[in-house]
């Protein structure tokens, strides 16, 4: 039954259908991952499935729970560090590990673990580790209605093509290393798409930039389900344990702690002052010196003359400085929804629209009273409403969205 009303949510019928980009386990909506991720058992039936929350850098031996929301059911299982048997499947909308979780998963695989990665971001410590370079541009400014990609058979290496009238949201490597690096998929162009990594210990690493090709309307559409089959069949059958990824799903480089993974701590600065032992003996008596200095230096010697400034509009200068505070912040998402607010009241006092991003007829009013393109009205429309379902913003998604808004301002 659930089967059946995924293929009804992901078909072409009279219902407008849910286009959040979510690739969560537990979503049955078109691109959500359930599909995905509960046929792991009928691709490898010797295998126990389970739910990993902790960072890689973290793994030693330990309890591992699955997590069956709907049934309530938790079953533990026990896996090593050095355990060859894991097969680690990790499809997120961007995998950002830090210099440690790079390391340790790379150990992982050393160690004879097959990790496969899916993302549209994948960061570049780990891509420059493995001699990859992907295309500059960003997957989520990739708009094209249809998603056509290609997979070689692991047994008989013939090139097997699908396609979906959906999101497509991929990206391609640009350079490769061929003495190490096998190419096992591309994109319609011809682009590799998905590639991977054999090791000395028997360990495998998979990498892939075509993450919509694991949603539920990918895989329910025709036969794409082999498309699955035949990319998740790179990883041995024989492992005992699939561990599905959920830890990178919250976790960036930038926002790592000790309770996410990562090892760094809330204040990795302080966590070196205390490791030396003449900084720390010194940090009390810096204090102390500073409370003495703001004691005195408190009391006021004179009146302050206050120095009247002339009245001025400053709205510019302020719309500049907060700009400026957000991006020195790094809180990329917040600076590209403020962005997204100001076009908002640009377009409702300057052509007198109001503003309904998911209206199409939005887009048609105003490339009509505009005189801008279409096309990058609806761009620039779909970048603005893909940021409430984005965990971050990277810095060449903020920089891209902003040239797209000040073409507009000064085309429109």
């Amino acid at each position: 039954m659930a089967f059946a009303a995924l293929v009804a949510a992901c078909g072409s019928g009279g219902k407008t259908m849910n286009k959040r980009v979510t690739l969560w386990r537990t979503d049955k909506i078109p691109y959500g991952t359930y599909y995905a991720y509960e046929n792991l058992s009928h691709l490898f039936p010797n295998s126990e499935i389970v739910i990993n929350k902790r960072s890689p850098d973290r793994y030693k031996t330990y309890s591992e729970k699955t997590d069956k929301d709907d049934e309530g059911d938790n079953a533990a299982n026990t896996t090593s560090y050095d355990d060859p048997s894991v097969n680690y499947i990790i499809i997120n909308n961007q995998v950002i590990p830090d210099e440690n979780e790079v390391n340790a998963l790379l150990n992982l695989v050393g160690k004879g673990q097959h990790v496969f990665i899916s993302a549209f971001t994948i960061s570049e410590a780990l891509l420059d580790s493995l001699h990859l370079h992907p295309a500059y541009y960003s997957s989520v400014f990739n708009t094209d209605d249809s998603l056509t990609v290609s997979v070689d058979n692991p047994i008989t290496k013939d090139s097997l093509s699908f396609t979906y009238p959906g999101k497509a949201m991929d990206n391609y490597f640009v350079k490769v290393d061929s003495s190490i690096t096998n190419i096992l998929g591309r994109d319609k162009f011809g682009h590799p798409n998905y590639v991977s990594f054999n090791y000395d210990g028997g360990g495998s690493l998979y990498i892939h930039l075509a993450p919509m090709a694991f949603t539920n309307f990918f895989l329910l559409h025709k036969n794409n389900k082999a498309y699955y089959d035949n990319a998740l069949s790179y990883l041995p059958k024989s492992s005992s344990v699939i561990r599905w990824d959920e830890y990178f799903r919250y976790h960036t480089a930038s926002n790592s702690d000790g309770s996410a993974g990562g090892g760094k701590g809330l204040f990795p600065t302080l966590d070196w002052i205390n490791k030396q032992q003449g900084l720390k003996s010194a940090l009390p008596l810096l204090l102390v010196l500073m409370l003495i200095i703001y004691l005195f230096e408190s009391k006021r010697k004179q009146r302050i003359i206050p120095v009247i400034v002339p009245l001025q509009n400053a709205s510019v200068d302020f719309v500049k400085t907060v700009g400026r505070l957000y991006f020195q912040r790094h809180d990329n998402k917040n600076l590209a929804l403020k962005m997204t607010v100001h076009f908002q009241d640009h377009v409702r006092s300057r052509y007198g629209i109001r503003a309904a991003l998911n209206d199409p007829e939005f887009e048609k009013k105003l490339a009509w009273k505009t005189g801008y393109n279409v096309n990058n009205i609806k761009n620039l429309l779909f970048f603005m409403n893909s940021l409430q379902d984005m965990h971050d913003v990277t810095d060449a998604a903020l920089i891209d969205f902003n040239r797209k808004l000040e073409h507009f301002y000064k085309y429109a």
